[in-house]
């Protein structure tokens, strides 16, 4: 398939994870579940061995060879701080936020745009929702 050939170059899809809870049963399902988080566009809640939970936005994450020298940075939803966790401390995770991007693909909003091109509208704008 060359890209340069085709009118319109397949998209990404993704996947639905709002709601899921991810448990860690080995160290890869543990690594797989946090690169899911990372790239997920809401809050997860994350379980750590203490029994305590963090919630907020994951927004970085650096693995290493161990669990111990991986670790994940989290903006808490209603702290001022980041936090850092080391994937040792977790054992699992749930995605508990709205996934803020969810339906909002390039083939949603073209839909939308002719939907009301169609009713007759005029001076069509097809504005970002504004998030919580």
């Amino acid at each position: 398939m060359n890209p340069d050939e085709l009118e319109v170059a397949p998209g990404f899809a993704h996947e639905e994870l709002q709601g899921q809870v991810w448990t860690a049963e080995t160290e890869d399902d543990l690594r797989a579940g946090l690169e899911k988080a990372f790239d997920y566009r809401g809050d997860v809640t994350i379980a750590r061995k203490d029994g305590s939970t963090v919630e907020g936005y994951l927004f970085d994450r650096r693995t290493g060879p161990t669990l111990y020298d991986s670790l994940v940075r989290v903006m808490p939803k209603d702290q001022p701080v980041k936090v850092t966790i080391r994937y040792s401390e977790i054992t699992g995770l749930a995605f508990t936020g709205r996934d803020t991007a969810a339906g909002k693909s390039w083939e949603a909003w073209v839909k939308k745009y002719f939907e009301k091109k169609a009713a007759g509208e005029k001076n069509i704008e097809i504005a970002p929702e504004k998030l919580d």
